[in-house]
């Protein structure tokens, strides 16, 4: 449970109709299995007990007390289990009937906990046996102990404060006002619904939709377990239809009429520091709610759930193309509003042939068409230095003129040369004066062709980049919008593998998909042998391991040895943990010391739902003690 990771499970069994003792020892059977998987939740379907379809036999004293029976048996029989058990079960209270779920931990009974939403119509007929469940706690005495009883019960763990356990039934989670809204605000970040959703056309769909929103409305941990075979088929068929959910993802589903058992791990920090994050969820506190403890022994949870090395990317390929039309989008219509605003017809863009620069022309080209302006309003421009390669040269230009935009070529070394001379430098030392010479007479030239042409200077940088502090202060650093700001490297690639794809033109797909084959680099030392020697993750380590920690860092502030954790199965057979750690020292220490170059950046739009805009999503001190998490970082 390190880390807030919990595995839980959810299973139909086959049982039979009205036989108490079969079906307990089907549960008992199943929930050994599941712990035995490292299950420490296991939740069971409606009414297990007796099974859902017994219709008139709930009113039969004889099942009733074989449910009673059954639940005794189950609590004692997986006594010796670490993990907490839920079962439903008919249980009579003060001469009423109610559907309840029982929680089972280290052979007690802590809880039982009504249906509060019966439903009467269609193919149900539940009110007929059933009454409406109740929120005051009251207790019943099972075994000669007493049991909590109510709908305001949560069941929650010492060892493990994140794990808070919350019940409903079946139709609860149908209703316009489902009681796992009021668990969750009261604190409950683990909801198990017991159910017996019988299987109809398209009903499968709706569920899970259910399943899917509720859980991202509640940022919560979502447990469906639903009746399968063994239940009656007089006029249904019930699919066993288990899902467990994570804010708005399925992590886990079974196959429809299996009986499977599914499991999956809940990240539980992952959804407190959601929660924290959203500052509309408003937390009641405890309410008038009744915490009853389980025990959980603290362990280190095995994980089997896929951690996405590429966060950013969009990971269904079937709508890779979708998404990729949207980012561009976004940044276009971003640009356009820009150059709207200010009027402004011309736009001055630095092309290298690199990743970054295209894709900034790609967006620039957009927003002119969609404003109806003529294309060669974009002065594309290209300033060979030191460090330029024939390839990247070649690309700029091809691409520039595969476009139509028009394309300006200006030689820069004289120019730096000379301010070499003007202050001091041998021009040979290749120091990070050399480097940068270039980087910010390239910026000088862009804005001042900007200003002869009242236009504006579009930003190239990237996400990836500001958050490495990868950029020149007040060269690339700067322009007067950044399209690219709120997209990291490692989408770029993707992005513009799109246009790639979707080119009518042999020549700017053959120069994009040349373009995605060059070694990223910013070319300001010079070439070896023709060949790029300056290669950026050679010095700054594999963007796709930062955009790793990034995602991470700013979507849920997670701790550096949770990062480390999560990398080392995403990156599982390409990289090593000792080469992880490595780079996730460099990712702190840059993204600490570089603060300073992103509390000034120029505007540029959010694409997704990381971005590191001093004036929105990441406001930080620049000058704020990297210590703590490199404390850690040491100690691993």
């Amino acid at each position: 449970m390190k880390d807030g990771f919990i595995k839980t499970a959810c299973a139909a069994v086959d049982i039979k109709v009205a036989d108490t003792e079969y079906n307990t020892s089907q549960l008992i059977k199943t929930a050994k299995e599941a712990c035995g998987n490292g299950a420490k939740l296991v939740v069971f379907p409606e009414l297990s007990i007796t099974a859902y379809t017994c219709s008139d036999l709930f009113l039969q004293q004889p099942l009733l007390d074989g449910a009673m029976k059954g639940l005794i048996r189950l609590a004692k029989e997986t006594a010796e289990l670490d993990a907490v058990i839920v079962a439903g079960l008919p249980v009579e209270l003060c001469g009423s009937l109610y559907n309840c779920a029982a929680v089972i931990n280290r052979g007690k009974i802590k809880g039982l906990v009504p249906k509060m939403n019966v439903p009467n119509y269609g193919e149900f007929y539940e009110a007929r046996h059933f009454r409406e469940g109740f929120n005051d706690k009251r207790t019943v005495i099972i075994d000669g102990y007493e049991v909590p009883f109510g709908g305001k019960l949560l069941f929650a763990a010492r060892s493990m404060p994140e794990f808070v356990l919350g019940i409903e039934i079946c139709e609860d989670l149908w209703t316009p006002n489902p009681p796992s809204c009021a668990h969750a605000l009261a604190g409950a970040t683990v909801i198990a619904n017991l159910s017996a959703s019988d299987e109809l056309i398209a009903k499968a769909e709706y569920r899970s939709l259910l399943v899917r929103s509720q859980s991202a409305r509640l940022y919560c941990g979502y447990i469906y377990s639903d009746a399968g075979y063994g239940e009656s088929t007089t006029d249904l068929v019930f699919a066993g239809d288990n899902i467990i959910a994570e804010n708005g993802v399925i992590l886990s589903r079974s196959k429809k009429f299996t009986n499977e058992c599914v499991y999956a791990e809940l990240d539980l920090e992952r959804l407190l520091i959601e929660r924290r994050k959203a500052t509309t969820y408003k937390s009641m506190g405890e309410s008038d709610y009744t915490f009853i403890d389980v025990e959980l022994e603290p362990e280190k949870t095995e994980l089997s759930r896929r951690i996405d090395a590429a966060p950013f990317v969009p990971g269904d390929e079937s709508k890779r193309a979708e998404r990729s039309e949207e980012i561009l989008s976004i940044q276009a219509m971003g640009l356009r509003k820009r150059l709207d605003h200010t009027n402004a017809k011309n736009a001055v863009i630095g092309v290298s042939g690199g990743l970054d620069s295209t894709l900034a022309l790609l967006v620039a080209v957009r927003a002119f068409d969609s404003l109806g302006l003529d294309r060669k309003g974009i002065t594309a421009v290209t300033m060979p230095c030191f460090g330029t390669t024939d390839r990247t040269y070649n690309n700029a230009v091809s691409f520039a003129k595969s476009l139509g935009v028009t394309l300006r070529e200006i030689n820069i070394e004289a120019a730096v040369r000379l301010h070499f001379k003007d202050i001091g430098h041998d021009g040979e030392t290749l120091d990070v004066t050399y480097e940068n010479s270039q980087a910010r007479e390239r910026t000088q030239i862009l804005m001042d062709i900007a200003n002869m042409n009242g236009g504006l200077v579009i930003g190239t940088g990237d996400l990836s980049e500001l958050a490495l502090g990868w950029a020149t202060y007040n060269g690339d650093h700067m322009s007067m919008y950044a399209v690219n700001a709120g997209v990291p490297k490692t989408l770029i690639r993707w992005l513009v593998d799109h246009e790639a794809k979707r080119s009518g033109s042999k020549l700017l797909k053959a120069t994009l998909e040349d373009i995605l084959a060059t070694p990223v680099s910013p070319e300001l030392l010079p070439p070896k042998d023709g060949e790029i020697a300056q290669k950026t993750e050679h010095i700054v380590g594999p963007y796709e391991l930062h955009d790793f920690f990034l995602y991470y860092l700013l979507r849920f502030g997670f701790r550096p040895s949770k990062i480390l954790r999560l990398a080392e199965r995403a990156f599982e057979g390409m990289y090593d943990r000792a080469f992880i750690l490595e780079w996730l020292k460099v990712f702190y220490r840059r993204f600490f010391a570089q603060q300073f170059k992103r509390s000034c950046l120029p505007d540029g739009p959010k694409v997704g739902s990381a971005a590191l805009s001093p004036r929105g999503d990441w406001r930080m001190p620049s000058d704020a003690s990297v210590k703590i998490w490199t404390d850690e970082l040491n100690a691993l």
